[in-house]
Parts: C-alpha cells; structure tokens; sequence
C-alpha cells in the first residue's frame, strides 16, 4: 500500500519562510516523478511545483517562480519544497503527489496517481 505523508506546514508571517516535506512508503521513491499541489478553501486544486524522477528537472507555476524551490534527496527518500517570500495568497492546504515511474516533471495534475492527506499552511498578513 503505497503511502504519501506531508509535514512542515504552519502559521507563518507574510515574508516568512517554510519547508515543506514529503515522504513515501510503499514504493521505490526515487523511480517516481513527484509533485506539489495546493488548494484554497472554496478554490481547485492546483499545481505548484513538480520535479522528475532523477531530479534534474522542476517546474513552477507562474505564481511561485523565484519564491519556491523544490528538491528531492534521493538517498534519504525525501521531497523538499522550500518557501519564500510568502505571502496571504499562497494560505492552503499543501499536497505531495506521486507521479509517473521514470516519468518527467509535469503540471499536469492526471498523471499524479498517489496524494497525501495535506498539509496546512497559513500566511499571515
């Protein structure tokens, strides 16, 4: 049974900072595209940020470029999604996402097949 588990979210002042985390069980961590996508109350769940298998490609969604910067270590089994600059706007719950077996970093929220419960993050302003 394949597990997804986020940590790391909170309350954080605008222009704060945060890491969020992400670990997996259940399946070969580093074979996997991963993903990060976050959704507002009463909004969709969007794409924030995704990186391939091997980690040497990531995509942002345009309302995070520059701000965030999403890593994997592949020899401890973890996602990282680091923060920035935050701000009201980015206030959601947070999910990690499992992708494709060798599969590239991708948006594209269909081909992510295994989700975490979430993880609260408010932004103060």
């Amino acid at each position: 049974q394949v597990q997804v588990v986020e940590s790391g979210g909170g309350l954080v002042q605008a222009g704060g900072s945060l890491i969020l985390s992400c670990t997996t069980s259940g399946l070969t961590f580093d074979d996997y595209a991963m993903g990060w996508f976050r959704q507002a109350p009463g909004k969709e769940r969007d794409a924030v940020s995704s990186i391939g298998w091997s980690g040497h490609t990531t995509l942002y969604s345009d309302s995070v470029k520059v701000r965030f910067t999403l890593s994997r270590d592949n020899a401890k089994k973890i996602l990282y999604l680091q923060r920035k600059g935050l701000k009201h706007g980015d206030t959601a719950s947070y999910y990690c996402a499992v992708g494709m077996d060798s599969g590239p970093a991708t948006l594209d929220r269909r081909v992510f097949q295994y989700w975490g419960q979430g993880t609260q993050v408010t932004v103060s302003s």
